[in-house]
Formats: C-alpha cells, sequence, structure tokens
C-alpha cells in the first residue's frame, strides 16, 4: 500500500513509496558518467565541443588535455617524433652559433678591464651624466642607477689624464664636487681568473655528472644527458649574444646554476624509463621507445610544474626588478637563469630521453625485442580479425518450431552459432495458458502430458 506523497514540484520533498522510487534522471546520468574512464567515453561516441574536447552530457565534465596530463595519460608521442625535434632544435642551436660567432658577446670591465665611476645622481640625470663622459673622451660600455641614488658608469680603459678628465666631467654634470666621484680601475687579469675558475668548475661537474649517470643508469643516458646540456648552455650564451646583455660575474653564477637543474629535471625522467624498461624482454608486449615515451608523458606534468614555480621568482627579478625597478645588478643573473631553466626544461623532456631511446634501439638486443613485438601484435591482429568475421545463418528446426540465430561480435572472442528457442518453439502448460518450465532431472514433456521416451505397457 502506496503511502500519499507531496508532489515535488511546488518545493517540498516528497514523501511516501512511490516518492522513495523516484529519480532524478539527469543527477544519476551525470553521476554514472562522471565515473566512466575516458576510453569509454570515447568508445561511446560522446559530443565534442568546439575545441575537440569530449563533453559528458548531464554533467560539467571536459576530458582536456590538462586532465590527461596530470593523470599521465595525454599519450604525445615524444619518442616517435625524434626526428622532427631534432630539426627545430638543430635550426635553434644553428642561429646561436651564428649570433655568438658574428655578434660576439659584450663582456664587462671584470672580463675586459676598464674602469668605473661611481658619482650621487638619480635616473633623471643619468643620460645628462653618461653623455658628459662621453664627450670626455671615454667609451661608456654601460650606465645604470645602483642603491637609488647613485651613478654607475662603466667605461674601457683610460690613462691618469683622461681618467681625470672624466672624472671632473661627471662631477660638473651631476652638480657636485670631483672628490665625490670616485673612480676604479679594473684589470682584465682578474675576469680571465674568473673565467679558469669557471671552467675548471664546469668540467669537474660534467666529469661528475657523467661518471654518476653511467654508474646509476647506463652509459647511453649519460650521452643523452650530456648533449641535452650542451644544447641548453648554447642557447643560453646564444640568447645572451642576441640581446646584448653584458657578462658578467653574476652572469657566470646563474650560468652554473642553470646545469644543475636542467640535470636535476633529466634524472626525474631517466629514472621513471629506467623502471618501466625492467622486463621488457620477459612480457614483449612493447619496445624499448615505447616504454621510454610513456616515462615522458608520466613525468611530465612534474617537469612543468617545477619549472613554472622555479620560473615565477626568476622571471620577478628580470622583468620587476631590471625592468621596472631599474636594478642593474639584478639583469645579468635573471636573464641567464629564465634562459637557461626554459631550455633545460625543454631539453630534459624533448631532447634527452629521445636520443637515448634512438640509441637503444640500434642494440642488437633491442631490435630482436623488436622483432618480436611486431609479431606478437601482427598474431593478435589476425586474431582479433578471424574472431571478428560474420555469422550470418538461419535455421529452422523440425517439428514446425522455429529456431533464432544470434549474432554475437566480441572482441577478442570466436564467434558461433548459438541456439536460442523461439517462443512459437515453446510449450504452453494446459490450463493456466503459461509455460512449463522442466525441474532439474526431469523428462521432457511430450505434448501429450506423456513423459518422453518408451511407452507404458
Amino acid at each position: 500500500m502506496n503511502r500519499p506523497h507531496t508532489p515535488a514540484g511546488d518545493g517540498t520533498i516528497p514523501v511516501g513509496s512511490d516518492a522513495d522510487e523516484q529519480q532524478d534522471a539527469g543527477a544519476v546520468l551525470a553521476e554514472s558518467s562522471a565515473a566512466v574512464d575516458e576510453d569509454a567515453l570515447a568508445d561511446a561516441g560522446l559530443p565534442r565541443d568546439g575545441s575537440g574536447q569530449m563533453v559528458v552530457p548531464g554533467s560539467d565534465r571536459r576530458v582536456s588535455l590538462a586532465h590527461r596530463l596530470y593523470n599521465g595519460e595525454a599519450g604525445l608521442d615524444v619518442v616517435g617524433h625524434s626526428k622532427l625535434i631534432y630539426k627545430v632544435t638543430a635550426v635553434i642551436v644553428l642561429l646561436c652559433v651564428l649570433s655568438m660567432v658574428f655578434r660576439g658577446f659584450n663582456f664587462g670591465i671584470e672580463f675586459e678591464g676598464g674602469d668605473s665611476f661611481k658619482a650621487p645622481g638619480t635616473s633623471a640625470e643619468l643620460t645628462q651624466i653618461r653623455t658628459a663622459a662621453e664627450d670626455a673622451g671615454a667609451t661608456v660600455s654601460s650606465a645604470q642607477i645602483v642603491g637609488g641614488d647613485t651613478v654607475l658608469l662603466r667605461t674601457a680603459a683610460l690613462d691618469g689624464n683622461a681618467q681625470t678628465a672624466v672624472q671632473n666631467a661627471i662631477a660638473k654634470a651631476a652638480g657636485v664636487a670631483p672628490n665625490e666621484v670616485s673612480a676604479d680601475a679594473v684589470s682584465a687579469d682578474w675576469g680571465n681568473d674568473i673565467t679558469n675558475q669557471a671552467l675548471i668548475a664546469l668540467v669537474v661537474f660534467l666529469v661528475a655528472v657523467v661518471a654518476f649517470l653511467a654508474l646509476r643508469f647506463q652509459p647511453k643516458m649519460a650521452v643523452g644527458a650530456m648533449l641535452s646540456l650542451l644544447h641548453d648552455i648554447v642557447l643560453t650564451a646564444g640568447i645572451y649574444s642576441l640581446v646584448g646583455f653584458e657578462v658578467t660575474p653574476s652572469t657566470v653564477i646563474g650560468f652554473l646554476t642553470i646545469l644543475g637543474f636542467s640535470l636535476y629535471d633529466t634524472v626525474v625522467v631517466f629514472d621513471k624509463v629506467d623502471e618501466n624498461v625492467k622486463d621488457l624482454d620477459r612480457g614483449a608486449r612493447m619496445t624499448w621507445s615505447e616504454a621510454a615515451n610513456l616515462a615522458v608523458n608520466q613525468t611530465l606534468m612534474r617537469s612543468i610544474n617545477t619549472s613554472i614555480i622555479a620560473l615565477l621568482p626568476v622571471a620577478g627579478l628580470l622583468f620587476v626588478g631590471a625592468g621596472l625597478l631599474g636594478v642593474g645588478t639584478l639583469k645579468d643573473l635573471a636573464l641567464v637563469l629564465f634562459v637557461g631553466l626554459a631550455a633545460g626544461t625543454y631539453s630534459s623532456i624533448f631532447l634527452a630521453t629521445p636520443i637515448v631511446a634512438d640509441l637503444k634501439e640500434r642494440e642488437p638486443a633491442q631490435i630482436a625485442l623488436r622483432r618480436r613485438v611486431l609479431a606478437r601484435r601482427s598474431a593478435a591482429g589476425r586474431k582479433a580479425a578471424v574472431a571478428a568475421g560474420p555469422v550470418a545463418s538461419a535455421r529452422r528446426s523440425r517439428g514446425g518450431s522455429s529456431v533464432a540465430v544470434a549474432e554475437r561480435e566480441l572482441p577478442g572472442q570466436v564467434t558461433g552459432d548459438m541456439v536460442v528457442e523461439s517462443p512459437a518453439s515453446v510449450r504452453r502448460e494446459p490450463g493456466t495458458g503459461g509455460t512449463s518450465t522442466p525441474r532439474p532431472g526431469a523428462r521432457p514433456q511430450r505434448p501429450g502430458g506423456r513423459p518422453s521416451g518408451k511407452r507404458r505397457r
């Protein structure tokens, strides 16, 4: 017996057994579709919006690229497009090399030697002071405000008389006494010492990294890491040459810093690759390149998130500190860090792993593995083709009973004829209008009600 219930249309909650059985069709569809995986959604032929994303009816869920990236299911074929990646990278590296050869670098006085002058002044007086120094015969390489109230000029090397003349000209333009302008001479030998020490540190660093990667993973991974690191070095130096920023000791410090970050990201990807390629010969389900490409997709969002977090403060130094506040001392460090971090992210994802995969696929063992994988897939494809063959037949049994043939085409299963009794072949039970169901172990009944088999005597 059903209890009375209040209609739900007036905003009240319905009650009663009938109301308990009522369901919101839209809510049920949204809940069920949210639990379906993306492959099932694609197979179901769900509609897509203007951007090509699948839209689940009754819910706000969209199978977006970001969702697939976070779950490691983006399926980006990075290793498969290695040739295209190499071509694009080669063009960029060539432009950087040409810039370094023909444009060169704007070395600071720490590397080339020269004189520096400091005088009280503001940014409004910077242009006037620089012009006065150039009129006095100095070749000004840089002029900037430091500390908010001090003008710093760096010029080429000057002799004693020329240095005094420039000092007096700067004092006159700044409106201060000559003794308030400090002049310092920097020898080029100091810059050479810095360069030599940086090169020694770089060589030691590279040797230690190669040894670690060769022992921890394998030598081919060390080769891939070194080639991607060389890409980062050339790209960062080339951008510095194109922009024309002054190369200072801060630039060298930032340059050495980005090398560690680039290798950190590469080692993270290599660790996942090493995990995926274990026991490949035993299963023969994927090739070495496919396992490496899977590792790239699985660590893609981690690399992107790490790079974004690292680039945000560096971008603040570059665009806010150097651009808006005019702090020139931060500009040299910020640019090399910004370019180096971005280049390291690119190389760890799109260069290091494809290089290693190309080297590994040349090994005889990996060539044999690829043949086994392809043979297994070919056999599976033939089996699926045979299993999916259409079965179309119709049979009719003796005695007027009709028989239907059920045709099923399920992937991975061999189809066959499945006999299904039609309603016309099922005997009705006398006196009831229903059909009789034989009891377990009982003989089938003849239409006359007698059991089948021999007649009783």
